[in-house]
């Protein structure tokens, strides 16, 4: 992959002082400004002349660009520029000492209040129904004005190229003529959009193609953009980052338009600044969002546009075009052989360009429920020989070329197993050939085991598309033991997850836990310091025979028959018959997640986008049949939600359970402590149901319900770099009981008070990609220990809520 990447990259150059040119426009209406003048260092370099063009030489790396009515622009120097210029109207010049002070505009501010009130009432998705499509292009390219100089350097120095070819990787010759005769990469894909409200969404994937790829990359086809959702600069927690203000008025298709103006708050050095880097046009009569406009703080680093249409009442997205800066690629002193260039130096900036257009919008539509079966993306066709259908124009000569070229690149460098083995990471998995692996398993700890490695493999659809069997094996090197297990999938359908499975296994596990059967990846691994404090770990050898159906999109059922030899692996007696038992149960798991978003691909379902509110539910029932010693029964129940008010996003997780008859401590519940009692402090990693004070492996109930209640408090701001900080405020409590302590001979306490912990947790910590929490115990389990009561806790970011 490293040699693909550099195909890429290798051809990504530091752009230089040359001949550069400019084109000055008026940013409302995007025609040209003649007579505005260029200058580096208070010397004038020239004028625009009629179309605003106006070619220079300068050494300067920053110029400012002048017009009569319009603010002075700063801006880096480029090859080819494209700068828009903002004028300099009254109501701008009314509002130049609150830009003084950094103050947002309150009338722009209450506009845009409104218009986040009024976003779902003037989204498509209040009408009944509707359908619509779209075409999206992604590519990485030269900008489109430095082409021609880049041949001409190219055909020129043709024959030094030659000579100096690199055999140990692709040739400078072929990584050069991929930028003189096509582009770096080209994506392209067609979707059908359907909505009801009795159904849902259904997202059709009518065709993709993507260069250097001969297998699609399912979720990658199935990545949305933000099509439904409130513009980043909308919404209410983003109004710190950035500084509103209404400058104007327009008519734009015969409708009254507001323009709200905005720049980045923290951008102030006096000579970057510029007045404003964006532009958003809100209806005047709706509160509808008509129009983005974003530019990077130097303009010739990329902007994103969307624009929005008014179909039957409502704002449709219509279009969106993003152009993005990736590098500089510089060509250096030792490719130029003309000897009247001898000192010159050729740099180019590539970019990363996007383009969206939807149509075709139809509502109501004929509502028919075969239409809305099965996941919420179907995939229709990825050859790409339909794609014809949904461009708006055609593919350039350049665009047709990208395809051929980077193809011919992916197969020499066998891209496609490279891309699946990195896609796979996004289900915990790394694909090698036939097998699936879950990097979920190679190395774990937990205080019974201590470090655990294994190794987990599962013959994937490249073996068989029906059958699927999988092993893995694992050891510990605190307890000096071998676990394994040996597993089948027999599949019932291709169109969803339908299938049986019979395993058998040689394992521990940690005593109580709590059943993750149908977590998500992300839960799980947010879930894997659980045990890193707790030693009370128990065994268990059997059989079990299951059956798992997606009974929709949202809905999904398992049954699963299970006869085990189970044993304590710590000194446990249970009512005076000891420590090991036969037990045969069932176990019914079931889970609803009806705004979540799902693919089915060769590999299986895949998770696109995990939405609020997931409800997990556990049912277990022991019978004396089978050789089993126990008839007990067993319930537990997770539900999560995420809801956002003008207070900011808060994050709930309820959480309980219930045992019933008489089973061993393990069927019961600990209370998952994370702390250690021996440590000057508690530091530990998150979890997703732990407690971040609460000594690990000490507490039981056969009864509890717990909560999680985190919100994020509506201020953002930069610490260091460039990732946006923010605080979550974070309360965590659990009550229960034991009904009868005294079946179980070992140490341990009932957890029968209101147990909390309050917490503050900063995310992206120093602008890293890691929360970092601080925790204190509250309450009747407060104790005069400041070290007990006190936790540090660490977490990825991208484990989110």
């Amino acid at each position: 992959m490293k040699k693909g990447i550099s195909v890429i990259f290798l051809l990504v150059f530091i752009f230089g002082f040359s001949q550069s040119r400019i084109t000055v426009f008026n940013e409302d209406d995007y025609k040209p400004i003649s007579g505005a003048e260029i200058f580096c260092n208070n010397s004038i370099l020239g004028k625009t002349d009629d179309d605003g063009f106006l070619e220079f030489k300068t050494k300067c790396r920053d110029i400012q660009v002048k017009a009569d009515g319009f603010y002075t622009e700063n801006i880096t120097v480029e090859k080819s520029m494209s700068v828009s210029l903002i004028r300099n109207s009254s109501r701008i010049t009314a509002i130049e000492t609150v830009i003084l002070h950094d103050k947002s505009d309150p009338e722009a501010l209450e506009i845009l209040r409104k218009v986040e009130k009024l976003f779902k009432s003037n989204s498509p998705e209040s009408l009944d129904s509707y359908a619509y499509k779209s075409y999206e292009k992604l590519s990485f390219d030269i900008d489109q004005d430095s082409i021609a100089v880049y041949r001409n350097i190219f055909s020129r120095n043709l024959s030094f190229f030659r000579k100096n070819r690199n055999g140990d990787s692709i040739s400078d010759l072929s990584s050069k003529k991929i930028l003189s005769q096509s582009k770096l990469f080209l994506w392209e894909r067609a979707h059908e959009f359907i909505y009801s409200k009795k159904y849902g969404e259904k997202i059709n994937i009518l065709d993709n193609k993507i260069s250097g790829l001969k297998q699609p990359i399912y979720e990658l086809i199935a990545l949305q953009s933000n099509r439904n959702k409130i513009p980043e600069q909308i919404k209410q927690e983003n109004r710190g980052l950035y500084r509103f203000f209404l400058t104007d008025s327009v008519q734009i298709d015969g409708r009254k338009t507001l323009v709200i103006r905005f720049r980045e708050a923290n951008y102030k050095k006096p000579m970057k600044r510029r007045k404003f880097s964006g532009a958003i046009y809100i209806d005047a009569e709706t509160f509808g969002i008509r129009k983005i406009e974003s530019t990077s703080k130097e303009k010739n680093e990329g902007y994103i546009t969307s624009s929005w249409m008014y179909f039957n009442g409502k704002w449709f997205l219509a279009e969106e075009n993003v152009k993005l800066r990736l590098s500089r690629l510089k060509l250096g002193q030792e490719y130029i052989n003309n000897e009247e260039n001898k000192e010159e130096k050729r740099n180019f900036g590539t970019y990363a360009f996007l383009i969206s257009k939807y149509f075709d919008y139809t509502s109501p539509i004929e509502e028919n429920s075969a239409d809305f079966k099965g996941y919420t993306f179907s995939v229709k066709n990825t050859s790409g020989n339909t794609l014809d259908l949904y461009r708006q124009e055609p593919l350039s000569v350049r665009e047709e070329n990208t395809y051929a070229t980077i193809d011919s690149l992916g197969k020499i460098y066998n891209v496609d197993r490279k891309a699946r083995v990195l896609t796979g990471l996004i289900n915990g998995q790394v694909r090698v050939g036939s097998f699936d692996f879950d990097i979920g398993e190679i190395i774990n700890y937990n205080l019974s085991e201590g470090f655990r490695v294994g190794l987990k493999g599962k013959l994937n659809e490249n073996f068989n598309r029906y059958f699927s069997p999988d092993y893995y094996f694992a050891y510990g090197f605190k307890d000096d033991r071998w676990k394994y297990g040996i597993g089948l999938d027999m599949k019932a359908s291709l169109e969803k997850n339908n299938f049986f499975r019979i395993e058998y296994y040689d394992d521990v596990n940690s005593s109580g836990e709590f059943y993750r059967r149908l977590w998500t990846f992300r839960m799980r691994m947010m879930n894997y310091g659980n045990n890193i404090n707790n030693d009370k770990f128990y065994r268990y050898k059997g059989v079990s025979l299951s059956y798992l159906n997606d009974i929709n999109n949202g809905l999904t059922l398992a049954f699963a028959a299970r006869r085990n030899f189970e044993a304590a692996q710590f000194d446990y007696d249970f009512r005076g018959g000891g420590d090991a038992f036969e037990n045969f149960n069932t176990l019914v798991t079931l889970k609803y997640s009806p705004n979540s978003t799902n693919i089915m691909t060769p590999q299986g379902k895949s998770l696109i986008d995990q939405n609020y509110p997931e409800l997990y539910f556990n049912y277990e029932q022991s019978v004396k049949v089978f050789g089993g010693d126990f008839n007990y029964t067993r319930f537990d129940a997770l539900f999560a939600h995420n809801f956002k008010t003008r207070l900011g996003k808060t994050g709930l997780r309820l959480y309980g359970g219930v045992v019933f008859g008489e089973a061993p401590i393990w069927k019961h519940f600990t209370m998952n402590g994370l702390a250690s009692p021996s440590r000057d402090i508690n530091f530990n990693l998150t979890s997703y149901l732990g407690f971040a004070t609460l000594e690990g492996g000490k507490f039981y109930n056969d009864r509890f319900i717990a909560y999680y209640l985190t919100h994020k408090i509506p201020w953002y701001f930069k610490s260091i770099g460039q990732n946006v900080s923010s605080f979550d405020f974070v309360i965590r409590g659990t009550i229960g009981d034991m009904k009868h302590p005294e079946y179980h001979d070992f140490r341990f306490r009932k957890l029968d008070r209101l147990y909390q912990e309050v917490g503050l947790e900063w995310s992206n910590f120093l602008s890293s990609y890691f929360n970092l929490g601080f925790f204190y115990r509250v309450g009747y389990y407060t104790t005069n220990n400041f070290k007990q009561n006190f936790a540090v806790q660490f977490k990825l970011k991208l484990l989110e809520f």
